[in-house]
């Protein structure tokens, strides 16, 4: 069913890195999504109203805030689709973050309600009125919110949402909560126990508990998360596997909304090299990650001297460095020969989290160079590592 309705109503639609077909894909979940739980909101409403049943008026109402929150979607999508302007060169594709923290805080909106009337029902308990056209409306709505749950997921899956992945889980609490109804009555009316409230107050508590993890993951993508570990490989990986790179750090990645990343990285060259060819080969990589990874990279050069003694004074500083920590890594090594000594220019990658402040690395690092060369002194650029990843061919052997 999913299928098909992708196949009939969104064109190209297996191009789900272009922005108009993605919006086209938020548009077809947000109307499927409002169809849906309209309809749910009126039979819900009308049966429980009947047999008094407040645990189903409070899932008829829980279906008519679904359908604000696919409206709050499908505006969230309209407006994430955006052309980049003037004043917002990225473009406006978090708008789709927001409308999934906008869904997210209306899930746990819910829970805290359906608490409130849960804990109202185990202090006054009402007698449910249960018939099979209650058990017919409530297996219905499980039925369609299953298959919502599941439509949303794939749908969010394709285009990497995570406003339509939070929808999914808002279904999937639907469905426990109208299966607990559905439990509530059917044990009332063959046993008499009033477990309407019980019931409504575990399925509020698993709403909040889920509706939290949803705030969560939404806003730790518009306060920028880290980066996908097998992204930053894949990246790695790329950059290294061309002619001339011998090593790459200080990888940053920028996340503008689905769709809109922007990379900067450093990347190392002979600097014995010819600079023309060397400006060409970062030219290029900079244009097959636009054009097959749909990456914006901006690179900068590091010409790195590939004689064998800096190439051993650069092992021996990773060997000494990573005796301190095994996280700990340098790049853009400079040694300059002076009459009373050395000095040894570089930069030292520390965990964006290292305890140790960079003034005491900066002290232990220079202690131990010291132990073995007591005439180098080491002038130290702390680099806190947003994207960790090995720099250097080296390192990964």
């Amino acid at each position: 069913m999913t299928k098909l309705l992708i196949k009939i109503f969104i064109k190209e639609y297996q191009k789900t890195d272009d922005l108009l077909v993605r919006s086209a894909y938020g548009k077809l979940a947000g109307w499927v999504g409002i169809i849906c739980n309209l309809l749910l909101f009126l039979g819900k409403c009308l049966i429980g109203a009947a047999a008094g049943s407040v645990a189903v008026v409070a899932d008829a109402i829980n279906s008519l805030s679904d359908a604000s929150a696919n409206v709050i979607s499908l505006l969230g999508f309209k407006m994430a689709s955006k052309p980049a302007d003037k004043d917002h060169p990225y473009g406006h594709a978090r708008y789709e973050y927001l409308a999934g923290l906008f869904v997210a805080l209306l899930v746990m909106a819910i829970g805290l309600e359906l608490l409130k009337t849960g804990i109202q029902r185990v202090l006054e308990p009402v007698t449910v009125d249960f018939t099979l056209v209650t058990v017919g409306i409530l297996l219905g709505s499980i039925l369609v919110k299953l298959w919502l749950a599941v439509f949303y997921r794939s749908v969010g899956k394709r285009i990497s949402s995570q406003t339509l992945l939070a929808a999914a889980v808002d279904s999937r609490n639907d469905v426990i909560s109208t299966a607990a109804v559905l439990i509530a009555g059917i044990l009332a009316y063959k046993t008499g126990w009033m477990l309407d409230g019980w019931l409504g107050i575990e399925v509020a508590l698993f709403i909040l508990y889920s509706g939290f993890g949803l705030v969560k993951e939404t806003l730790d993508s518009l306060l920028g998360k880290a980066p996908d570990p097998e992204l930053v490989k894949r990246i790695h990986d790329k950059v290294l596997s061309y002619e001339g790179v011998l090593g790459t750090h200080d990888l940053m990645i920028h996340d503008y909304g689905p769709g809109r990343l922007f990379a900067s990285v450093h990347v190392e060259m002979a600097a014995e090299a010819d600079v023309i060819r060397c400006h060409a080969i970062i030219d290029r990589i900079e244009e097959d990650f636009l054009e097959q990874d749909g990456l914006n990279m901006l690179i900068h050069f590091d010409p790195i001297i590939t004689d064998s003694a800096v190439e051993d004074i650069r092992s021996w500083l990773n060997r000494l460095v990573k005796s301190i920590d095994e996280r700990i890594s340098i790049h853009d090594l400079r040694q300059i020969i002076k009459e009373n000594g050395s000095r040894l220019i570089f930069d030292c990658v520390v965990p964006y989290d290292y305890p140790v402040s960079d003034t005491d690395l900066k002290e232990r690092i220079q202690e131990l160079v010291s132990e073995e060369h007591s005439d180098s002194q080491c002038l130290i650029t702390i680099d806190r590592s947003y994207a960790p990843l090995p720099h250097s061919r080296e390192q990964e052997s």
